[in-house]
């Protein structure tokens, strides 16, 4: 019976063309609002790595100075607690030398230009990371060539890169070119490896200086070796406490700046543990002069990061609300669409009720009916949700990296489409099992 219903649902969408037409747009507008803001949404809000997000934890060291006296300090309460989102050297090398059972890394923004091979060329501006030998276990970035450097490489400053696939590609089109060195900084760098495409969504090892979303950085050079060089940081540098800075670099190395941010990976059910290792850190530094807020520092995992980033923000989940708040206004004038349609098909109901079919066959009958406006529907709705995507695309780069429809997106669109149509229709179509065959064959 189910095709049989299904091939009268087909018929009565040409029965009349103006009013399917405006139920299917109807469900087509709404479900395309809808679905553009949620992908969005769910792009910005997933876990970007679940398997061992809870394991991956960024250190805020509240490293500001003495308080005044009268000033309060802020209670240690979690997340929403005023901290800084970057760390020192000072701290960063101390952490990387008191968490040596841990996997762990410094992390800071660098930048240079590569020198072209070929006379004539033009150089290229890479922006980039310095970071520890840990980085790519850590956060199992995917090597398509190589791979990363040792500890020992970089207990030595060595000068060695990991490059992206996409600056690879341009400079050695898709050629494994590992072994191979590059003139960068003034200085030759040995190709270590070449990622894979890696899209972290959103790039959390890095979210509190440029881009939160879409490719990966150029180029990756050890953190020893990017110091030793007095490279630049690329970002902010926020220095704390009364005290003038040194002047260069190494003064910054010695300063309480903090430009810095620091990872590391504790075992499972191993956080806990790693906290109370955190306060003895804080205690060793106090001890020594540093720190006197230090009890207020924390370790977030990668969720409560993205959390304290505010990474999503009040005006994208605000967006959602009044989507699926027009979604519901669009089902209830699907409602009325329906009532009306199935209003017109009271005379042909009659009969068949007179003729035997009981009421929970009209239903059947007339829910199916809904459902192929439903399909209609969710088909429109797809094409009209690739253009809110591109609308949306269009509000910053960081949107436009996440504006785009999977194929679990593309079949949520579809059964969301159909859903909202079965729901407008329940009402329509228990008026239609109430009608009266003896009335209606009285009218006719």
């Amino acid at each position: 019976m189910f095709a049989y219903y299904l091939k009268l649902g087909l018929r009565s969408l040409r029965r009349n063309p103006v009013l399917t037409a405006l139920m299917v747009l109807t469900l087509g507008v709404g479900v395309a609002a809808s679905m553009s803001t949620y992908t969005v949404l769910r792009a910005m809000s997933g876990d970007p790595i679940p398997h061992k997000s809870d394991r991956l934890l960024v250190l805020q060291v509240d490293n500001s100075p003495a308080l005044e006296p009268g000033q309060a300090l802020p209670e240690n309460g979690g997340i929403g607690v005023d901290l800084p989102d970057l760390s020192s050297w000072l701290d960063v090398r101390a952490l990387l030398e008191h968490d040596s059972a841990y996997r762990r890394s410094g992390i800071y923004g660098i930048s240079g230009v590569i020198e072209p091979e070929q006379d004539g060329a033009q150089p290229v501006l890479s922006r980039g990371l310095a970071v520890s030998s840990d980085f790519f276990p850590m956060f199992e970035a995917p090597f398509r060539f190589g791979g990363g450097w040792s500890a020992e490489d970089e207990a030595r400053e060595a000068r060695t890169v990991v490059l992206s696939a996409a600056l690879s590609e341009r400079l050695f089109g898709g050629t494994d070119p590992t072994g191979r060195t590059i003139r960068m900084m003034d200085t030759e760098f040995r190709i270590a490896g070449v990622l894979e495409t890696w899209m972290a969504t959103p790039r959390y090892y890095w979210l509190s200086v440029g881009r939160r979303f879409g490719e990966t950085e150029d180029i990756y050079v050890p953190l020893r070796t990017a110091l030793a060089m007095e490279r630049d940081p690329e970002g902010n540098v926020n220095c704390n406490g009364p005290t003038p800075v040194d002047p260069g670099f190494g003064g910054l190395l010695r300063s309480e700046c903090i430009f810095m941010q620091y990872w590391v990976e504790v075992p499972e059910g191993g956080r806990a543990a790693y906290e109370q290792h955190l306060a003895a850190y804080v205690a060793a530094q106090k001890s020594l002069g540093r720190l006197p807020n230090g009890g207020n520092s924390r370790a977030l995992d990668v969720m409560e990061w993205l959390v304290e980033q505010e990474v999503v923000g009040s005006d994208t989940r605000l967006q959602a609300l009044l989507a699926f708040a027009f979604l519901l206004v669009c089902i209830v004038n699907t409602v009325g669409l329906l009532l009306a349609k199935f209003t017109q098909h009271s005379g042909e109901i009659g009969v068949r009720r007179a003729l035997g079919a009981t009421r929970r066959e009209i239903f059947q009958q007339y829910l199916v009916q809904a459902g192929v406006v439903g399909v209609a529907g969710g088909l429109m709705g797809l094409a009209l949700t690739f253009g809110g995507l591109w609308v949306l695309s269009q509000q910053s780069l960081d949107v436009a990296h996440v504006a785009r429809l999977d194929t679990g997106m593309l079949l949520i669109t579809l059964l969301t489409a159909i859903a909202a149509s079965v729901i407008a229709g329940l009402l329509p179509t228990w008026r239609a099992c109430q009608v009266l065959p003896a009335a209606q064959l009285k009218t006719q």
